[in-house]
């Protein structure tokens, strides 16, 4: 007889349902199987035949940290393209990367983490290169069809599973673990929560990350509002993914919890399905689970709902069903990997992200110009830290010498050429190291390259009689990096000695960077990776030990063979025109973990700016940054901007400077003029605070949405109407030039009679169009009046104001060039029923002096004065019907609140009489207060008391 062979399980049975799998293989799970699910690195099941599995793989704008990849530019120079299809094909070339890589090398994971919503409101932000824009639309626009091109366009089955990041409200790398944003629910619901829910609404979108930081004083990675708003906007099972250490950081920095156990049960009963904590090591975490189970802080129910959700993002991308995934590649069949195909979209992309500011007649460059370029990234194609390692390379110069030949680019970085004396009067001196390998050993792909070490396979510096003449950069703030004459720079590895051995500047701790440092008439060098000066020891030249005194470390004389500035004087005197390209290293002084300081270019950079400008009027700055700076550009006839454009930057550059190509591409956020313009970096309030093209009154340098074109474009013909539950506007565009180039059309909102402020336009729509010389391109928009509302804190919820609406179509936030205005019938305000509803503390119309706290560690929000001031809460509008005679206010902690009545008699003043044993720990103090009818109301606090909620009645 022969055995007959057993039943297909449902879960492998592709005909049935993805959720009646899911639900059939959970059943066949242990309970110490799912459980281990929960870490980011998810065993095998082998008796069920199901693979190991792991969360997360960056992708933000090429695959990262996995070696050589297809790299494109920056997310925010993506955002500068303000072109969807581009983006979109960029996702797809991604993602088939993805795939490609994965068939050679099963660490390369298909759970993207990527792309970053998070809106760039504050342009000091380190992370500002991972966002797309200010604006909450346009980030949508863009990240929608990030995803689309990740998740790919067959029906059932995805190419990878995009996870959004950083969910919430999360600008600050300034104790970024620590920090709580205050976030009234007016920004809650207009600005942060709307790039998420957008591009999650457009389906394309496997979960979230949270975000390190706080909201309103609760932790992220505990927020209601992963319930409460995200799991509402789709019925696909969303996987939540903890970003690196946070679970660990609820107790850890946060203080947020007082177990591991409570931390994360709490987390996993909020909505996180997958913690990354602890690396590779999943045994924490499992032991945590398993003690939150038996001290009854979570249910099996609650470890199945987080498996679930990761059990479907795994059958969405085709794990359980091979032959049928139509992505499906292996080793043989991978050839979606560094196609032509592939480099030509980085050369567009890169070329489609550049932005030119400002120019008075001095490009496109002339065909037979002599072209000096000039500055610290002329030579450069920097990556940042969530960039692939370059198949490809392409720098400003290299690309001019392509366009225009070697014989008429002349070149000079600009860097001050250095030696270093030590106070015995010898010199820092590189030894070569003699065949040693390019790259460190093991460098080619790591799950995490900030555990790369550093290279100690090469010689340290030691001291001689003439020394080695180093390249010194002053980065700004007084950090520096030192390069060897070989291309290396100095670095520092484990064992303490320094050595010529770094491509580049990198690594989680920067390991390449110095200061020079006032001392005894000469200098310290301190080691900013460690914070330790360098000492010169008999074994070579080393960072001094912890317990060391900086009296008996070295002192060095800075001897100075040039400056940066002499060498950029002499080849700008004899050019025709001179590029100077600036901006910053993605590493150094604005990055992740790491906010920058000023909007101000580097003084060294501004040196070599005035030194070329001084030698020739003809100076073309080319500002190569992850984020805006404030530049004299009234002295400048041309002035452009690009994110670091990855592996085809510089030939992008050239081919634009040449005018091979017209720039279109458009800033995704505004260009201040100064410091002072800018909020504080914690200050979320971008109402309150004025913030963003939104709310900003002042004279920006340059606006959101600004960009010129070596072409011309006239707007005509605008029609508006408000029909079916939208506004449609049609219009035409018309390149008046004689070049074909793109334009970028862009339409506008603004409430002229606003009961609460509003912003002053608001993009509701945009379109990039490629024009010939002549040629008239037909646009329309047709956009849902859902749009134009703004949330009503009186009620909780989104309301369409009645009245006129401007409607602005134009070049860009302030090159407006047609306006119609229509009257919405919308629905009325309606004043606040305080009588039957009473009021939230957080609901208030403005504010001074508070901040936004917790109500409670699970839900709900608060508002406390800020330490040392008195705070004061408005709201507007209060109805108290017939009457009342007597206010109740629920508050936790010590000091006063005041009650008063916009006209009114005295305040009535409620205090506890002793402070409540916690910040949660919430009392109802009652007085007498009279009040009828419609009246403004203030609230002022004092001390550390949370108020919750007022009450009326009587």
């Amino acid at each position: 007889m022969t055995a007959s062979t057993p039943p297909t399980p449902p879960f492998r049975d592709p005909r049935l349902p993805f959720a009646q799998r899911v639900d059939d293989l959970l059943s066949r799970l242990t309970l110490d199987e799912r459980t281990a699910f929960l870490h980011q690195f998810a065993p095998a099941v082998e008796r069920l035949g199901v693979a190991a599995f792991r969360t997360g793989q960056e992708a933000l704008h090429g695959v990262a940290w996995m070696g050589p990849a297809t790299v494109f530019p920056q997310a925010v120079g993506l955002g500068a393209t303000w072109n969807e299809d581009l983006v979109r094909r960029v996702g797809e070339a991604v993602s088939r990367e993805v795939r490609a890589m994965r068939a050679r090398d099963e660490r390369v994971g298909l759970n993207v983490w990527s792309p970053t919503v998070n809106l760039l409101r504050h342009p000091l932000w380190g992370r500002n290169e991972e966002g797309y824009s200010e604006d909450p639309k346009l980030t949508s626009a863009i990240a929608t069809a990030y995803t689309r091109g990740l998740r790919g366009g067959h029906p059932t089955y995805w190419r990878t599973a995009p996870v959004l990041k950083h969910w919430l409200a999360h600008n600050n790398e300034t104790d970024r673990d620590t920090s709580s944003a205050s976030v009234r629910p007016r920004v809650l619901n207009e600005y942060d929560l709307r790039a998420f829910r957008e591009t999650v609404e457009a389906g394309a979108v496997a979960g979230v990350m949270p975000a390190y930081n706080l909201v309103n004083g609760r932790p992220n990675h505990v927020s209601p509002h992963l319930r409460e708003h995200l799991r509402t906007w789709t019925e696909d099972d969303l996987l939540v993914c903890s970003d690196a250490g946070a679970p660990s950081n609820l107790v850890d920095s946060e203080h947020y919890f007082a177990t591991h156990e409570e931390a994360t049960a709490a987390a996993l009963r909020a909505g996180v399905d997958s913690f990354t904590d602890h690396g590779t090591d999943s045994s924490k975490i499992v032991a945590r689970v398993r003690d939150a189970l038996e001290q009854g802080l979570l249910t099996e129910a609650d470890v199945d709902a987080a498996v679930r959700r990761q059990l479907s993002v795994r059958f969405r991308l085709g794990e359980f069903d091979p032959e049928q995934d139509p992505h499906a590649v292996n080793a043989d069949t991978a050839g979606g990997f560094d196609t032509p195909e592939h480099r030509a979209l980085a050369r567009e992309a890169a070329e489609q992200a550049v932005v030119l500011l400002k120019n008075d007649g001095v490009l496109p460059l002339a065909p037979d110009a002599r072209v000096a370029v000039v500055g610290l990234l002329a030579d450069e194609c920097k990556l940042d830290w969530y960039s692939g390692t370059l198949l490809h390379r392409s720098t400003p110069l290299e690309g001019l010498y392509e366009r225009f030949g070697t014989e008429r680019v002349s070149f000079a970085e600009g860097v001050d050429r250095v030696r270093l004396r030590t106070s015995a009067g010898a010199f820092l001196h590189v030894v070569p190291g003699q065949d040693a390998p390019d790259r460190a050993p093991g460098a080619e792909g790591a799950l995490d390259p900030a555990l790369l070490a550093g290279r100690t396979d090469l010689p340290p510096l030691t001291t001689d009689a003439t020394g080695t003449e180093l390249a010194l950069v002053d980065w700004g703030e007084g950090v520096l990096t030192l390069r060897a004459p070989d291309g290396r720079y100095l670095s520092v590895a484990e064992d303490g000695f320094v050595r010529a051995s770094a491509d580049q500047p990198g690594g989680w701790v920067v390991q390449e960077t110095f200061r020079l440092e006032p001392h005894g008439g000469g200098h310290l060098l301190r080691h900013t990776g460690t914070g330790r000066p360098v000492r010169v020891a008999a074994d070579g030249v080393k960072v001094a030990a912890d317990d060391t005194d900086d009296a008996d470390c070295e002192v060095f004389e800075l001897v100075v063979a040039e400056r940066g500035e002499d060498a950029v004087t002499r080849v700008a005197a004899g050019a025709d025109v001179v590029v100077v390209v600036a901006g910053n290293d993605p590493h150094i002084n604005g990055r992740e973990t790491e906010d920058r300081a000023t909007l101000r270019l580097p003084a060294h950079q501004e040196r070599l700016l005035r030194a070329a400008r001084a030698a020739n009027p003809a100076t073309v700055l080319t500002l190569t940054s992850a984020y805006p700076y404030a530049v004299d550009a009234q002295a400048l006839p041309a002035v452009l901007w690009t994110a670091h454009g990855g592996q085809a930057a510089g030939t992008a550059l050239a081919r634009v400077l040449a005018g091979d190509v017209s720039p279109a591409g458009r800033l995704p956020q505004t260009w201040y003029a100064d410091d002072a313009d800018l909020p504080g970096l914690l200050d979320y309030d971008v109402i309150g605070g004025r913030q963003t093209y939104l709310y900003f009154e002042g004279t920006p340098l340059f606006p959101f949405g600004h960009g010129l074109s070596y072409a011309s474009f006239s707007y005509a013909d605008l029609s508006a109407r408000v029909g079916d539950g939208k506004v449609s506007v049609s219009f035409t565009v018309t390149n008046t030039g004689d070049v074909t180039a793109d334009e970028v059309a862009q339409f506008y909102v603004r409430a002229e009679a606003p009961s609460v402020p509003r912003p002053r336009r608001e993009l509701l729509a945009h379109r990039r169009l490629t024009l010939a010389p002549g040629a008239t391109a037909h646009v329309s928009f047709d956009v849902p009046l859902s749009a134009l509302a703004f949330w009503d804190v009186a009620h909780d919820r989104w309301r369409v104001e009645p009245g006129p609406y401007a409607l602005l179509v134009g070049a860009s936030s302030e090159d407006v060039r047609l306006t119609a205005t229509v009257t919405l019938e919308g629905e009325p305000a309606a004043p606040r029923p305080v009588r039957a509803r009473g009021l939230e503390a957080a609901g208030f119309d403005e504010q001074s002096g508070t901040e936004i706290v917790d109500r409670t560690r699970t839900a709900g929000d608060a508002v406390t004065p800020v330490a040392g001031r008195t705070g004061e809460l408005l709201y507007r509008d209060c109805d108290f019907g017939a009457g009342v005679t007597e206010v109740t206010v629920t508050v936790a902690g010590e000091g006063t609140a005041e009650v008063v009545l916009d006209g009114g008699a005295a305040p009535v003043v409620l205090s506890p009489p002793a402070p409540t044993p916690g910040p949660y720990d919430y009392v109802e103090l009652r007085g007498a207060l009279t009040a009828e009818g419609v009246r403004d109301l203030r609230i002022r606090l004092r001390g550390s008391l949370r108020l919750a909620h007022a009450g009326f009645s009587g």
